[in-house]
């Protein structure tokens, strides 16, 4: 599990870096108007249909049944592999045109205007994407499965470094003008697809695992994946979902007046959701990803003792990493937000509606990465159901909590609603998984959560009396970047100290010591 959690996170580091360099381009040549709301409102169904299966359902629902099935029939096992990436290529072509035909109709037919025309547009041609991520999400669960986890974590790298070149040639070099330079960003999206299928085949080989045609779709096997996604579709996706409310909402009361929200407050939505998932990426969803296949293997075997084992030093790895990171983005996130995307076309009274947003957010890391953790181990055991119903639940508080939220408090409060229904979904999941495994399950996690807590204060503290030195500094782009290279590896590195003087078990995540045996078995 450490030796996974450690490849992958440093993998999606390296995407999330280049994420960041992505949204710095777009902060710059789109700004935070209505074109930027365009491209992000036009990339959504497809980028929700990459967290769907990219990060979710697919490999999620299809790990656990296929890990059974390589133990009891491995040859049975590759033909449960190429029928589940048929199936789902076909099924989602299918979807894809009719998206199309939807997308044209609505255009001619309804009276709309230019953002809204270009949204559009911009989703018409990239909705082929949905396709390709989605078969590279399957191919990514079946390389995780066979312990190969570089390949599927480089994956998003491709994407960004498309999207990036496509911003810098058409922007810079190029010169062309911003309504027209997005179509270039679009068409980068569909060959980066393509790209990123591409590398998962070589590794695939390796591992004896080769994808042809197949249709075996009345087996047992393939049948209990397909009852296993839809449910998860919704439990694994929740905060997605609460985030895709948070844009439709800030789209629909969206005025020239400006309030409840003026039309940049989806772009603002986008650039906070950008920072707040960037260690929700790296360290959450990455530990989740590393546990699972170790998780449905014990349960494959019906090895309860490791299964509880596992899913309990998961929760608390979850609290050991998504505290300090809400402590650092409570510490730096208005420095981050200026120096990232304060330049072009992004204004300083952007950052500050931007940041404020950022800290509501980050109030719900640890919601976030429990979120993860928790739901798959009720997958590991292909229960879906019940992921699925709290989901429901948080999703109808979110779009309540929304409607009440946004008017005293404007974009913050939509952040606001997702971070309090992450922790809602949490609680549930975690009395449920009580009631399954009993109290065993939660043991140990008060003693990490309380010096958790210590260490990250004590992060926070460091952290702060460096900002108070450098207060003085101008605050201009140059020294803030300057403020970040002191304070947060200071900061990083006086909470692993510290949670090392407390011997704390869960630092050899990141170590990677021989301690972290103890977290793996």
């Amino acid at each position: 599990m450490v030796k996974g959690f450690r490849q992958i996170a440093s993998l999606t580091t390296i995407s999330r870096v280049f994420g960041l360099i992505r949204d710095t381009a777009f902060s710059h040549f789109f700004g935070a108007g209505w074109l930027m709301t365009a491209w992000t409102m036009g990339f959504k169904i497809p980028n929700l249909a990459r967290r769907l299966f990219g990060e979710g359902a697919a490999a999620a629902s299809f790990i656990p049944v296929y890990t059974q099935q390589l133990h009891e029939d491995p040859q049975q096992a590759k033909k449960l592999a190429s029928t589940v990436v048929t199936v789902i290529f076909v099924l989602l072509a299918v979807i894809a045109i009719i998206g199309e035909l939807l997308i044209w109709g609505y255009y001619k037919f309804f009276d709309t205007n230019l953002g809204t025309q270009l949204g559009l547009t911009l989703s018409a041609v990239m909705l082929p994407y949905m396709i390709f991520i989605c078969v590279v999400a399957l191919l990514s669960g079946i390389l995780q499965v066979h312990k190969h986890f570089a390949a599927p974590a480089a994956a998003p790298i491709v994407l960004n470094i498309f999207i990036i070149t496509s911003l810098l040639l058409s922007g810079w070099l190029l010169k062309i003008p911003p309504q027209t330079q997005v179509f270039w960003v679009a068409t980068a999206v569909i060959l980066a697809g393509l790209a990123q299928i591409v590398i998962q085949i070589p590794p695939l080989a390796k591992a004896g695992v080769s994808i042809r045609p197949a249709w075996q779709v009345r087996s047992e096997s393939f049948k209990k994946i397909i009852i296993l996604m839809g449910p998860m579709i919704l439990g694994l996706t929740v905060t997605q979902i609460n985030t895709l409310a948070d844009d439709l909402i800030a789209l629909g009361l969206s005025n020239e007046q400006g309030y409840p929200l003026d039309y940049g407050a989806v772009s603002y939505l986008y650039y906070a959701q950008r920072l707040y998932q960037f260690p929700l990426g790296v360290l959450g969803i990455s530990l989740a990803t590393a546990i699972f296949p170790v998780m449905s293997a014990a349960a494959a075997k019906n090895d309860t003792d490791t299964l509880i084992a596992t899913i309990s030093k998961g929760i608390k790895a979850a609290v050991f990493v998504a505290l300090p990171a809400t402590a650092g983005l409570f510490l730096v996130g208005t420095i981050l937000v200026s120096v990232i995307f304060e330049h072009g076309k992004f204004t300083p009274e952007n950052t500050a509606v931007t940041s404020r947003t950022l800290v509501f957010y980050a109030l719900g890391l640890s919601g976030y990465f429990a979120q993860q953790v928790t739901m798959r181990a009720f997958y590991s055991i292909q229960n879906s159901k019940l992921p699925a119903i709290t989901a429901l639940i948080a999703v109808f508080v979110n779009v309540v909590l929304n409607l009440i939220l946004i008017w005293p408090m404007g974009t913050a409060g939509l952040a606001l609603s997702t971070a309090i229904c992450s922790y809602l979904q949490v609680i549930i999941l975690v009395f449920m998984l009580k009631k399954q495994f009993g109290s065993i399950i939660l043991d140990g996690l008060g003693q990490t959560l309380t010096k958790t807590i210590i260490a990250a204060v004590i992060m926070w503290i460091a952290g702060a009396i460096l900002m108070f030195l450098m207060r003085n500094l101008p605050n201009v782009r140059f020294f803030n970047i300057i403020r970040l290279a002191v304070v947060v590896p200071v900061a990083v590195s006086v909470y692993f100290i510290a949670a090392k003087a407390m011997k704390m078990p869960e630092i050899s995540l990141i170590t990677g010591q021989k301690k972290s045996e103890k977290i793996a078995n």
